[in-house]
């Protein structure tokens, strides 16, 4: 068994760290440091700068806590947009809802939609084969931009912000993406760990409240992120909070939605119950 471990800085008095396994690739693309390993512990995972990114065998943590909880509050979702995404993992599960026409992913680095193709199947269940699936490999914050199209819901399956990813968290690409929202759609997007980094938390909420009417924080563990996660659906008027767990139950069965790892009804209302500390943090 290997002895190399693979660490991350949470901040900077703490940090945690998995061993690594067998090294399957590592190189620079032209926007960050990318590597892929055989892992024991999660099976394959990537890493993108030194940032864990998604495995095998924990990223439904993840991507279905990031799609679920506002694609089954609102009543049809038919398009919908991921910004960065590249390992396909929103975009397989947004298509579970068969009200979906199209999903459009937008990944600034085409090395990592590559590597998800070659080595993390088990995570995007071949989704870019899908004809609903429509792949650009292009600036995210460009496209929203520019785009004239419209989105019952938007995925921001972002880097933390540093590096290329920065400019996706600020106030002034928010209201973009507000702009480009069908009326009755929502933005969901992760915004950092209220344990490790309660400064990053509050500054992306206060932004997203500056843009938007209604703004929802919740809270999940994923155990690639070695923490408590904090993620936000953000709209004008779709509210996860205003369905309750049988009405979650019944809007799956009738989606025809099953094999869910984690999401289910009373997983949909108890990431939405925030404890004191971070209601302090939020306030």
């Amino acid at each position: 068994m290997s002895d190399k471990l693979l660490t991350e800085w949470l901040n900077a008095n703490s940090g945690y760290f998995f061993r690594a396994g067998e090294r399957l690739e590592e190189f620079d693309t032209p926007y960050q440091h990318l590597e892929v390993y055989e892992s024991p512990e999660f099976g394959r995972l990537f890493r993108l700068d030194g940032c864990f990114m998604t495995s095998e065998k924990e990223e439904y943590f993840y991507h279905e806590n990031m799609v679920h909880p506002a694609a089954i509050s609102h009543p049809g979702p038919k398009q919908a947009l991921v910004i960065g995404g590249g390992d396909g993992g929103s975009s397989e599960e947004l298509l579970k809802h068969p009200s979906i026409e199209s999903v459009t992913v937008v990944e600034l680095d085409r090395a990592v939609v590559d590597i998800a193709k070659k080595y993390f199947g088990e995570v995007h269940k071949k989704v870019f084969d899908s004809p609903r699936l429509k792949l650009m490999i292009a600036d995210g914050y460009a496209f929203i931009r520019e785009t004239a199209e419209r989105f019952d819901l938007i995925i921001l399956d972002l880097p933390d912000p540093i590096g290329p990813a920065t400019e996706l968290y600020t106030e002034e690409f928010f209201s973009q993406c507000r702009r480009v929202l069908k009326p009755g759609g929502a933005l969901t997007l992760h915004i950092g760990s209220p344990v490790s980094r309660p400064d990053r938390v509050r500054e992306h909420a206060k932004r997203l409240i500056a843009v938007f009417k209604l703004v929802r924080p919740y809270l999940v563990y994923i155990p690639l992120y070695g923490s408590l996660w904090g993620l936000a659906c953000a709209s004008d008027s779709l509210d996860p909070l205003a369905i309750d767990p049988a009405q979650v139950e019944n809007t799956l069965e009738k989606r025809g939605i099953a094999n869910l790892h984690y999401y289910n009804g009373e997983t949909h209302r108890a990431v939405f119950a925030l404890p004191n500390f971070v209601r302090r943090i939020l306030s």
